[in-house]
């Protein structure tokens, strides 16, 4: 009889276990791993939650769409302008009901669905010490010496290689083959993703490496390393926003509400800069930490909406293909 006091507690931890709401989040990998900004966010939220928030990752797009209105997800985080349309036709998702006069984007922003949380610009990424006169233009780049090591993203298959060949078609119009041309000779390699070709620029295989304009603030943070800048181009540098989304099929739409007011909080802004090394889409620049206020960031800002980025991605991939091809 003893034993009864002990099952009788047993029964109620599970039984209190069991009813803990859980909160499934699909987001990319890199958002999720232990370098990544997701467990910070996850310890955070549960504090305030009382619930158990649980990430799943993988390719975003492509695994919401193949579930459909029977995904398990309750938020998707991690989705960027240049497939935000694809996503939006796909019915999956629910308008966030925020107020977004808080966002500190370096444009207006208006969309009841996609709820932005960081930022970037995508830009050439030079070691100082190496390159003694790194190009002050786009322009200059295409005119640089063609011993000059560049590596980029493959377009098809990375979100920053899609988003230079957007800024190319931004820049350059109709004459993007013809810049590309330009720039073939000084491209070393192609590599599938950013990792890739970040780790050839480290270990100095190239000159320069497609990256973003924050980038060198890891290296000052983590590392106290002053070399790596960033090439700011007066013609302008492509702007990335990432965004999250509630999922309309939720079963537990108050708690998915909860976590997208999260996500403008200070307390989430706070962790975006020295966890993704983005800039934070809700923050004041006054409260960035130490090694992102005194990055050079470019003046003007080129972006296409979801529906211009759709229409004109195959023609910039093919001027890109062609030019290489060559």
């Amino acid at each position: 009889m003893k034993a009864l006091p002990l099952v009788a507690g047993l029964f109620l931890a599970t039984q209190s276990f069991a009813e803990t709401p859980v909160l499934t989040v699909y987001a990319p990998d890199y958002f999720a791993s232990e370098w990544g900004p997701g467990p910070g966010i996850e310890a955070a939220f549960e504090a305030r939650c009382g619930c158990d928030l649980v990430y799943k990752t993988g390719e975003l797009l492509p695994r919401l769409l193949l579930e459909g209105p029977q995904t398990e997800a309750d938020v998707a985080i991690g989705f960027n302008t240049d497939v935000t349309k694809r996503a939006r036709e796909s019915g999956l998702f629910a308008p966030h009901g925020l107020d977004t006069s808080s966002l500190t984007l370096p444009l207006d922003w208006s969309d009841d669905t996609f709820l932005p949380f960081n930022y970037g610009h995508t830009a050439f990424i030079y070691n100082n010490t190496l390159v003694s006169e790194p190009p002050s233009s786009f322009a200059d780049l295409l005119e640089a010496p063609d011993d000059l090591r560049l590596v980029i993203q493959d377009p098809r298959s990375s979100i920053s290689g899609l988003a230079l060949v957007l800024w190319v078609k931004a820049v350059y119009g109709d004459d993007a083959e013809a810049a590309w041309a330009k720039l073939a000779p000084k491209i070393v390699t192609v590599t599938k993703g950013w990792s890739e070709s970040y780790g050839l620029f480290t270990d100095g295989e190239a000159d320069m490496v497609l990256s973003y304009t924050t980038s060198p603030a890891y290296h000052i943070i983590a590392e106290e390393d002053l070399t790596k800048s960033a090439a700011i181009f007066p013609e302008g540098h492509y702007f990335m926003v990432e965004l999250a989304a509630k999922l309309k099929g939720t079963d537990n739409s108050e708690l998915a509400d909860q976590f997208m007011a999260f996500i403008l909080t200070e307390e989430f802004q706070s962790m975006i800069p020295t966890s993704n090394w983005s800039l934070p889409a809700a923050l004041p620049q006054d409260k960035w930490p130490e090694g992102f206020q005194t990055l050079p960031l470019p003046d003007k800002v080129l972006f296409y909406t979801e529906d211009e980025a759709a229409a004109l991605r195959d023609e910039a991939i093919e001027a890109w293909r062609s030019a290489l091809s060559q």
